[in-house]
């Protein structure tokens, strides 16, 4: 019995040795605040908060650089910061709490709830449920229909866009596809409202924000611009930051809308951790174990490769991304907007959070600092993840610089020839897209510009390309999103339509130009 006391003993030495080990390579927050450092050099980012939640508590949070350039004012833990897509997580805990209250189930079919719900097929109208509008596997495709919410001046309504769904044609099979999707998000906020019978914001702030004291956190648009404890997005125009403008319009909040600090973020984080619980004694709940367990379970399969972590599967479950890294279960979403991004990351089984929230558009910055992170607690050494990911970035930003100068060789030599130019006459007019609306082609001293009725921040002048080509120039340069327009000819030569593609292939998905097909209307 000794020698098996012994033996016990030995092995239990050796198990807490290994796990002392393991911790021990988690890295410290003086090693945490340099490596934040560096990322906000390498990648040209002004402000930061970071914080790592571990065994349910804090184990480094802080804050870094300037909310924004034009006040040079410190960030600090209650500075507001735009989570973008990280809002989902929320939309989806709302619709659990219904589903918890019998109100409706994940497989409530839509129109049940909004009768005037329609998409392009109507059999997929038809089988379309709470599930579907949350799992990115509609057959539309990737941010179908977001130039109705974005950029922020767009004036299309709440009822305008839910009726303009059913004019966006289907990319892939109803649920065999995943493409990335907010309209369908936004209607899920619509159904948390016409359900709960409150407006989405008053929902997520009565039923989120206030039971777990998330004083600093915020849906309402003016409030949050209002707030002088907030960042200013960032992004480079021509090697130099530029400050950025707002990113969607008011009706797309359940997709993107919350702003939120550090600290409230940790609050949230902590009780994903938690299975839902919060309180002292953690003996309060958001939702039921059932509904999170749901919200974590696979829904639509992602492609993948093995990637830095030996990943084996990805998923997207219910307002996040799930997959396996390092064998352990991972769980986590980005959120972006117009020069701010976001991360948040699980690892349930180490009871591990990463929260890394800026106000630059660069997504390889947060990458570099989670994967760092995690990178220590799984005991990886010998890896500079904020080197591959400014090398990856550089090399993308080449490939792209390269598509762009090309183009503009182009339009250069078009201007010192005197080959045969189209006159700007025949492409003046006021054309219509059925979903987007009237946009106005008029010609100013003898140039082309481009101005969308229902969304200002799309003006711009157009240069000739090639053919019946043009290339419009936005006059906000930080949106970087400039695009090709092609016009269709009638058979006296003069314009009756065209399409639209973007330039660089860094252009945010969600300018989705190329659903657009425009016809002339006078």
């Amino acid at each position: 019995m000794r020698t098996l006391s012994a033996k016990i003993l030995l092995l239990s030495l050796l198990l807490l040795s290994f796990n002392f080990s393991v911790n021990a390579q988690a890295l410290s927050s003086y090693q945490i605040d340099s490596l934040v450092q560096k990322t906000m050099k390498t990648f040209d980012v002004p402000g930061m908060a970071v914080a790592v939640l571990k065994d349910g508590k804090i184990y480094h949070k802080n804050t870094y650089g300037v909310r924004s350039l034009k006040t040079n004012a410190e960030v600090n833990e209650n500075t507001l910061f735009g989570v973008a897509s990280n809002t989902k997580a929320f939309t989806t805990a709302a619709l659990g709490q219904l589903i918890d209250q019998g109100k409706l189930t994940w497989d409530t079919k839509v129109t049940d709830i909004i009768p005037e719900f329609q998409l392009y097929d109507p059999y997929v109208t038809r089988e379309f449920t709470v599930r579907d509008l949350i799992t990115h596997r509609s057959g539309l495709g990737l941010g179908a229909g977001d130039l109705m919410v974005f950029p922020a001046n767009n004036t299309t309504t709440m009822t305008e866009m839910i009726h303009n769904l059913r004019y966006l044609k289907p990319v892939s099979s109803f649920r065999s596809k995943f493409d990335y999707d907010n309209l369908l998000y936004i209607v899920a906020g619509e159904v948390v409202s016409r359900v709960s019978g409150k407006p989405y914001d008053d929902y997520i702030k009565d039923n989120f924000f206030e039971p777990l004291g998330m004083t600093r956190s915020f849906l309402s648009i003016p409030k949050i611009k209002a707030d002088d404890n907030r960042i200013d997005g960032h992004a480079p125009v021509n090697g130099k930051l530029e400050l950025t403008g707002d990113t969607f319009t008011k009706i797309a909040t359940p997709a993107g809308g919350i702003f939120t600090s550090i600290n409230d973020m940790c609050t949230w984080v902590q009780a994903q951790l938690n299975d839902g619980k919060y309180g002292e004694k953690l003996d309060k709940s958001l939702f039921s174990s059932k509904v999170h367990n749901e919200m974590w379970t696979p829904q639509t399969i992602l492609r993948t490769g093995k990637g830095p972590y030996n990943t084996h599967f990805s998923a997207y479950g219910l307002g996040w991304f799930l997959s396996d890294v390092n064998g352990y279960f991972q769980v986590t979403h980005t959120g972006g907007l117009n020069g701010i991004v976001s991360q948040v990351t699980l690892i349930p089984e180490m009871d591990l959070g990463i929260i890394v929230l800026t106000n630059q558009q660069s997504g390889s910055a947060f990458s570099a600092i989670t994967n760092s992170i995690k990178d220590g607690y799984f005991d990886i050494k010998g890896e500079d993840r904020i080197k591959q990911y400014n090398e990856g970035r550089l090399a993308g930003e080449k490939a792209a610089d390269s598509i762009v100068s090309e183009v503009e060789k182009n339009i250069a030599a078009q201007l010192k020839t005197k080959a045969f130019k189209p006159d700007p006459a025949d492409y003046t007019g006021t054309y219509k897209d059925v979903w987007f609306g009237n946009v106005n082609i008029s010609a100013i001293d003898g140039n082309l510009h481009f101005k969308a009725e229902k969304s200002p921040d799309l003006t711009g002048t157009m240069a000739f390309y090639k053919g019946t080509t043009y290339v419009v120039r936005w006059n906000d340069p930080s949106l970087k999103a400039d695009a090709f327009v092609t016009f269709s000819l009638d058979t006296e030569g003069k314009a009756n339509g065209f399409t639209m593609s973007p330039i660089s292939p860094l252009t945010d998905f969600s300018y989705d130009f190329q659903d657009l097909e425009f016809g002339r209307v006078k």
